[in-house]
């Protein structure tokens, strides 16, 4: 993967069936449900389940110096429900994160488990080195997962998330 990018994966297994998972997922609006730090995530522009779908998420998903929160302005590159997949562009931010790619697919595991695998691609950053930013990545979308069946279990009560 020569191309000056930054990379990394993240994968783990969810004790919930694919198309549960798949639907909470793939949902701009269930996003903080499942996504810690994520306080409001909201349509700008198209339909979410259609490429070139814009979404502006907010909270501290990245600590700010200043205190205020993260504003990340994401745009769907594609969408496969058949394959449970899709692909964002961070297309702007105050995170310095703009132009990076995040890729999420979700595998039928068995018995009712679904393994989920985010990968993501980010041009290099100034004053922060490779390895920090991939490991923290890594730990955000490893919490995501972690939550996941949580949001599942909690939405199948009815019963909304704290």
């Amino acid at each position: 993967m020569g191309n000056g990018k930054w990379h990394g994966s993240v994968g783990g297994i969810v004790c919930a069936p694919i198309e549960k998972v798949w639907t909470l997922v793939s949902k701009t609006k269930r996003l903080p449900e499942w996504m810690p730090m994520v306080e409001r995530c909201s349509s700008l522009d198209g339909d979410d389940d259609e490429p070139g779908y814009v979404r502006l998420v907010l909270g501290f998903v990245f600590p700010q110096q200043d205190g205020e929160r993260s504003w990340i302005k994401e745009s769907l590159v594609s969408l496969d429900s058949s394959s449970h997949s899709y692909v964002y562009r961070m297309e702007a931010s105050n995170v310095g994160l703009d132009g990076s790619v995040n890729s999420l697919k979700l595998v039928d595991y068995g018995d009712e488990s679904t393994l989920i695998r985010w990968s993501f691609e980010i041009n290099p950053l100034e004053d922060v080195s490779e390895d920090t930013i991939v490991d923290y990545l890594g730990f955000l979308y490893k919490s995501c997962i972690n939550k996941i069946e949580g949001a599942i279990e909690a939405a199948s009560r009815n019963v909304s998330p704290p």
